[in-house]
């Protein structure tokens, strides 16, 4: 059988779409909570601030205007937390509208937050803005190159489009930052397959099986034994 007969026949439906349905970004908004950038080593900031530093030695005003830095520090990324937790919440009830709000507020005060950029990638693609997302997760590489995530959910919205080179290109890019990435390994697979190279498409989803597996994670491991399954038997009816 041959790759129009197998998206037709087999798949029911375009190999593109189930593709999406397995590989609807994954790695989509964990709860994650920022760790503050210079963590306190006692409890005396809580009264720093009611001190007049000018009432203070020199080498004591220095000491408590670091105390007082640490505090705005501590401020940013409480507030950064809680914009990232709300957009979790949101994200989780199905309200990406929400979910974005809270994400633009994230990156207007840290524009250089190379994982709100990502996130709010992820939460573009959910509302089918996949050209929007390929902007953010462009932006995310940018701030941080190795960000493997980021180029596995581009490489995922720009198979929806059908620009299945590129997408290639960006899985590719994922797996030379970390080898082991299931979820990388079973786009690639299905990017290739699309493209008709049937053995490399096997090897990549036969890699992110075992890796699954290993990972212990049996979701995964078992739509893409079905995947497989599927694929084989399109080329050897004798498969089943």
């Amino acid at each position: 059988m041959n790759l129009k007969s197998l998206l037709k026949s087999v798949f029911l439906k375009p190999l593109s779409f189930l593709m999406l349905g397995f590989l609807t970004i994954i790695d989509t908004l964990p709860l994650v909570l920022a760790d503050t950038t210079y963590p306190l080593k006692n409890n005396t900031d809580s009264v720093v601030t009611r001190y007049n530093l000018s009432a203070f030695p020199q080498n004591k005003r220095r000491l408590l205007g670091d105390f007082k830095l640490v505090q705005i520090v501590d401020r940013d990324e409480q507030e950064r937390s809680r914009l990232i937790q709300e957009a979790n919440v949101s994200y989780s009830q199905g309200n990406f509208t929400a979910a974005e709000e809270n994400l633009r507020k994230l990156i207007k005060k840290f524009p250089k937050d190379a994982f709100g950029h990502y996130q709010l990638g992820n939460v573009l693609y959910q509302q089918g803005k996949a050209e929007a997302a390929i902007g953010e997760y462009k932006e995310a590489i940018r701030l941080k190159s190795s960000y493997a995530l980021a180029h596995n959910a581009m490489g995922n919205a720009l198979a929806s489009q059908s620009r299945w080179e590129e997408a290639i290109v960006e899985y590719q890019k994922a797996l030379q930052i970390n080898p082991e990435y299931a979820d990388a390994l079973a786009s690639l697979g299905q990017a290739l397959w699309q493209q008709g190279n049937r053995d490399e498409a096997l090897a990549s989803l036969e890699k992110a099986l075992n890796i699954f597996k290993a990972q212990n994670r049996p979701d995964r491991a078992n739509r893409v034994e079905q995947l497989l399954r599927q694929m084989k038997a399109a080329d050897d009816p004798s498969v089943s």
